[in-house]
């Protein structure tokens, strides 16, 4: 039985051919927020020069290379022994989930062959991306907003203006606040957030320029905002309502 406070153990699977170097800073602390990479295998042709600038990288965060010689022109050779690498890891080690780092479209049927056995998968790949891949993770990272500058921002935080003129986002926001509504009209940020997710497996506030979901609920202008306190505790509860709703 699993005990509470344990970290989900994850196989962190990197696509060489189909990521950068320059991302891995970012893709490691964003792995540590949903658990411990307990395997971490990144898949090339380590005789190709393309891949030389991995080098440092698989050094400091003990990232095992695993060798796939191009004997064909394309990179089919490279998603095939990832597959096969999951595939064997899904049956053999007592695993939680699995984070794919990839912009190919290849790896569509193992995400879901992945959830279909219970498990969570993370997928990170570029804004690229084709959207079938995107849809089958439980949760898509676009590794652009890993590669954080001096501000801790690729995207410059949207104004009030931009967010509003988004109607994808404006729907998306609005269609998870009524989903998770009280009687009152009310919602709580966190089940907000995990209704995004359910719907828009990519959504992100950083997408945005925002590092929390209540930064761009706040920014974006649409939504009265309520902070409560329980049970004497100093922390406080978000709670959102659509400005359209009429207070009761």
């Amino acid at each position: 039985m699993e005990q509470k406070g344990l970290q989900k153990k994850l196989a962190v699977l990197i696509d060489a051919d189909n990521a950068s170097p320059a991302i891995v800073d970012g893709l490691i602390a964003e792995i540590a927020n949903y658990g411990v990479a307990s395997v971490k295998r990144i898949y090339g042709d380590w005789t190709s020069p393309n891949l030389l600038n991995w080098k440092d990288k698989l050094l400091e965060y003990a990232i095992q290379p695993i060798q796939q010689f191009s004997y064909t022109t394309g990179k089919n050779s490279t998603d095939s022994a990832m597959i096969i690498d999951a595939m064997d890891l899904l049956y053999t080690e007592n695993l939680d989930g699995f984070c794919i780092v990839s912009s190919d479209s290849d790896f569509t049927r193992l995400a879901s062959r992945i959830r279909e056995s219970g498990l969570t998968v993370y997928g990170f790949g570029e804004k690229k991306t084709p959207r079938p891949f995107v849809v089958a993770c439980d949760k898509f990272i676009f590794t652009e907003i890993l590669r954080e500058n001096d501000h801790g921002f690729v995207t410059s935080p949207r104004s009030t203006k931009e967010l509003k003129a988004d109607t994808r986002l404006v729907n998306l926001l609005r269609s998870a606040v009524d989903d998770s509504a009280d009687e009152n009209g009310w919602s709580h940020l966190g089940n907000v957030g995990q209704n995004i997710t359910n719907k828009s497996p990519d959504f992100d506030p950083r997408n945005y320029g925002y590092k929390k979901l209540g930064e761009l609920i706040r920014a974006i202008q649409l939504f009265e905002i309520s902070e409560r306190s329980y049970d004497n505790s100093p922390a406080k509860t978000i709670y959102i309502k659509d400005k359209r709703r009429k207070s009761k």
